[in-house]
């Protein structure tokens, strides 16, 4: 009976601490990035009254008799499913679609969360609500992401965007091929000098051949001269593609504030001969004028980038996602914050998308609670408790009935 009594509270126990977990889940049920808790039991010990003897040739073998001394925690699992996303429409709001954590530096400590309601601080520091730094990967002028190592995303409101002359232009579209000779399709290019001033270009494509189109190049920009390739041709195959070899330099020389030589490689490999109608047109030009940053966003990568004044979109950072071998052993240290331990592995840091989970701008992720789920397990843990209570109330009446035998 004594025994019946201690198995009895430690069930008690054992569910109390199952109730105090559903009331953390429930409480949680609206906290953004909260992975659910959940609680396994085990038996504790059992008392052996008599050892399992084998079978001999004249009885059969018996089993060991056992009486069980209660029951015991197994395990507090953290839940990491993914939870719903959220539509918040906020720029610095982001979401994890699949696996990863956002890494942020809280001091010296570096820690992992899947909140991704992100703030910036008077410093323009990419912050979470509680101040903690985000983490990103560095981006050097030609708008490469070193992955070396990630440090604190910092995003400048004055950063400035200075021009680019033009290096590259290409075109695409089609001409016509049953077009006579001395059919005319004039096209207007306009490219930046280093100082991001428009220089306007004028092609004037003439067929002269079967399967070949001349071009002529001139500046329609005072100051500014052809000094090399004001004359190429194209010549195509009998399935219309371009077989001139690709791209054809031009050399302009720029009177404006001294004396300037630019060189532009023309692209026309994309312009194909078909019998459709002529619609050879510009594809892309590079270089920019002067720009300032007006806004920012954070792409699908993680990509924090940068819309500058001009129309130009520069990338200024990227997010650093951290997966481990096993993400149920990460301790969680509060304000949404996750810490590695013994058993969650190291950090495998990286980029969104790059063996981990894509992130949504404008989304929050959701507590993963299902509060049906929840109140189910809260009835059987109360269940539960009450017929544990039950074993004390019945084991203590019988030894009532034995203080009575002497009276």
């Amino acid at each position: 009976m004594l025994r019946s009594m201690y198995s009895g509270i430690s069930g008690m126990k054992n569910f109390q601490t199952k109730l105090d977990v559903i009331g953390n889940n429930i409480a949680n049920v609206n906290t953004y990035g909260y992975k659910k808790g959940r609680v396994t039991f085990q038996d504790l010990m059992n008392q052996t009254v008599s050892g399992a003897s084998r079978a001999t040739a004249n009885r059969g073998g018996q089993n060991a008799k056992q009486v069980g001394l209660g029951s015991s925690l197994s395990s507090i699992d953290t839940i990491q499913t993914q939870g719903s996303l959220q539509t918040t429409g906020r720029s610095l709001d982001v979401a994890i679609s699949g696996d990863g954590y956002f890494v942020v530096r809280q001091g010296n400590n570096e820690m992992f969360t899947r909140a991704g309601n992100f703030y910036l601080d008077s410093n323009g520091n990419l912050v979470t609500g509680q101040g903690n730094l985000v983490q990103g990967y560095p981006v050097n002028a030609a708008g490469e992401v070193n992955k070396s190592g990630a440090e604190d995303i910092k995003i400048d409101t004055n950063t400035t965007m200075a021009p680019q002359a033009t290096t590259e232009a290409s075109y695409n579209g089609n001409l016509k091929s049953s077009a006579p000779n001395g059919t005319e399709v004039e096209l207007e290019t306009k490219v930046k000098d280093s100082l991001g001033k428009d220089i306007s270009l004028r092609l004037l494509m003439t067929k002269t051949a079967q399967n070949t189109w001349g071009v002529t190049i001139s500046s329609l920009t005072n100051d500014v001269t052809l000094s090399q390739g004001q004359t190429t041709s194209l010549t195509f195959d009998e399935q219309g593609k371009m077989t001139s070899q690709m791209p054809f330099p031009i050399t302009l020389d720029n009177q404006t504030g001294g004396t300037q030589t630019q060189t532009i490689d023309l692209d026309f490999s994309k312009i194909t001969q078909f019998d459709s109608s002529s619609s050879a047109n510009v594809d892309t030009v590079d270089g920019n004028s002067e720009g300032y940053l007006e806004s920012f966003n954070i792409g699908s990568s993680g990509e924090v980038n940068g819309v500058f004044s001009n129309g130009e979109v520069r990338v200024l950072s990227q997010l650093a996602l951290a997966t481990f071998s096993n993400p149920g052993g990460l301790t969680k240290a509060g304000n949404n914050l996750f810490q590695a331990s013994n058993n969650s592995g190291l950090p495998n840091q990286g980029v969104a998308g790059d063996g981990r989970g894509s992130l949504q701008s404008g989304s929050l992720e959701m507590s993963n609670v299902d509060l049906s789920e929840e109140f189910t397990e809260m009835i059987t843990a109360q269940r539960g408790f009450q017929a544990n209570t039950r074993i004390i109330t019945t084991s203590d009446e019988i030894l009532q009935e034995l203080v009575n035998l002497k009276r």
